[in-house]
């Protein structure tokens, strides 16, 4: 372990340490880090090699095709990503200046039509005179990013629990994925829905990695589809909505995405019945370290848009 003089630590433990360290536990690759960090692969191995000559500890298990953190790994990385956290968090509110972002939320399409406008507009509205910054993308880049500090609250699906270690998930309610066409879409026409018919038409699914891919996984091994003869991965919602109204294709998407769609008859929903793809949607915070005071006002609000709109859990 690393030579301590009084409680300092061993001052060879740089930033490049910690963040190349934090990004192969994520990846769980070095190449995968190196390219993340615009580094080159031997670069990256030998941040890593550095870091646990000093700690005096191996932190991945070479022995797999995938790295995975050791035990000694499992430790350090809840305390690196504290610590990157705290530094961040401590950097913001000493460089903050008036009209600066207060605080960043990571948001997963399921909510970002049908929940996050609603909770800004009802944040906004009570002038606390802080400013979030929204992004929005897949989930393992919202969490990763929440891991890292650069994230301050995620808004979605849970993840699979293998991915919430250290984190903390509050849930709001519960959404199905849908199964939605354009207007005038044949499946529509029949008196008695078949779900196998979907089949026979053109897919547009979650990749693999996206949070509702097992589920749609296991609802068509469910329902004895597939293999899908024409299948279509993406995870742009706004070319799966546009082909979708223009083609016969069938969409599977989260129900939150496309529910302002189904609203204005823009899309319709499938009469499947989607009752065992329901999951839970919700605040993924971290344990770690506390919310600031501008992340639990926002949350508030979150959770004030939810009472409004889909009621009590």
């Amino acid at each position: 372990m690393p030579e301590m003089r009084g409680d300092l630590l061993d001052g060879r433990i740089k930033l490049r340490h910690l963040t190349c360290f934090l990004e192969v536990a994520r990846l769980k690759s070095v190449s995968g880090a190196a390219s993340m960090l615009g580094l080159s692969q031997p670069a990256a191995s030998k941040t890593i090699q550095e870091l646990e000559a000093i700690l005096g500890v191996e932190l991945f298990d070479r022995s797999r095709r995938n790295l995975v953190p050791t035990s000694f790994g499992e430790v350090f990385l809840r305390y690196a990503g504290a610590s990157i956290t705290a530094l961040k968090q401590g950097m913001q509110s000493v460089t903050q200046v008036e009209g600066g972002v207060s605080f960043t939320v990571g948001a997963l399409p399921t909510v970002s039509a049908r929940i996050l406008p609603a909770a800004v507009t009802h944040f906004s509205a009570q002038r606390y005179g802080m400013k979030p910054r929204i992004i929005t993308g897949p989930n393992g880049y919202i969490i990763s990013q929440l891991r890292l500090g650069e994230v301050d609250l995620v808004i979605g699906r849970m993840a699979e629990p293998d991915v919430m270690k250290g984190f903390s998930f509050e849930h709001l309610y519960s959404e199905r994925i849908a199964l939605v066409v354009r207007p005038g879409h044949p499946l529509l026409q029949p008196s008695v829905f078949d779900i196998g018919a979907i089949g026979g038409y053109q897919v547009l699914m979650p990749p693999p990695g996206s949070i509702i891919r097992p589920t749609v996984d296991r609802f068509l091994v469910a329902n004895a589809i597939g293999p899908l003869a024409d299948e279509i991965e993406t995870v742009s919602d706004s070319f799966a909505r546009s082909y979708t109204r223009s083609s016969d294709a069938v969409w599977i998407i989260s129900e939150g995405v496309v529910v302002d769609d189904i609203d204005h008859g823009l899309l319709m929903r499938l009469p499947a019945d989607m009752s065992d793809t329901l999951g839970p949607v919700g605040l993924t915070t971290r344990t770690d370290t506390p919310p600031s005071l501008p992340v639990q006002l926002f949350a508030q609000s979150v959770r004030a848009v939810v009472a409004e709109r889909i009621g009590p859990r």
